[in-house]
């Protein structure tokens, strides 16, 4: 594959640095095209005719786009099975990386934005993440088994994750658990995640 045929639209610390940090993990090839959000470019035509919700990441290979964050995560991890962040259809971890993948925008961030809005949630049968410190707990409980989120394996899903658990600690949306700390050190101690973070710090200098 040739860094033509995939394009990462991105915006210095956003969501989409989690995308800039799996591509690295991944050793991809890819062209970046850079967005200046502060600048208004996301809610520009231009932006607009890729993803109409003016938002980042998305990705562009070949004659597919994939916009929403976990999205980009399964495409690109998938894309490059041989960096083995992605258990195969057929390991009996598919299943699990599936399920932290989506409960991550089922449950994670709904139960997020209602804390950050102050809202009180739905009824239980309404709410798609029952309530904040039962999905918390479930979080808490998975990290306490092991490693990462796969126990002993790394994944995409822990790049995922440990990039928004990274911000929303620093806002006070989550707390400051120590199995919360831990997981976040393991992953953003990594190599790739230290380069990655450093040419996100550039991207967002330029554009200052």
């Amino acid at each position: 594959m040739t860094s033509s045929e995939l394009t990462l639209h991105h915006s210095p610390n956003t969501r989409s640095t989690g995308a800039l940090i799996l591509l690295e993990e991944l050793g991809a090839p890819f062209h970046l095209h850079l967005i200046n959000m502060k600048a208004g470019e996301q809610r520009q035509p231009a932006y607009l005719a890729i993803n109409p919700m003016g938002k980042v990441p998305a990705i562009t290979h070949r004659d597919a786009l994939v916009t929403e964050q976990v999205a980009v995560f399964l495409y690109l991890a998938d894309l490059f099975p041989q960096a083995g962040l992605a258990p195969p259809i057929g390991d009996p971890l598919r299943g699990p990386y599936l399920r932290w993948m989506a409960f991550y925008g089922s449950c994670f961030e709904p139960a997020l934005i209602d804390k950050a809005q102050k809202r009180e949630p739905a009824t239980p049968s309404m709410s798609p993440y029952s309530d904040y410190d039962t999905m918390l707990k479930t979080l808490t409980d998975q990290l306490d088994e092991g490693l990462y989120l796969l126990g002993d394996r790394f994944s995409a899903a822990d790049l995922l994750w440990g990039t928004a658990l990274g911000w929303t600690v620093k806002f006070g949306l989550v707390p400051e658990l120590p199995v919360i700390n831990a997981y976040m050190a393991r992953i953003n101690s990594r190599p790739a995640v230290l380069r990655a973070r450093a040419k996100d710090a550039e991207l967002a200098a330029s554009l200052e």
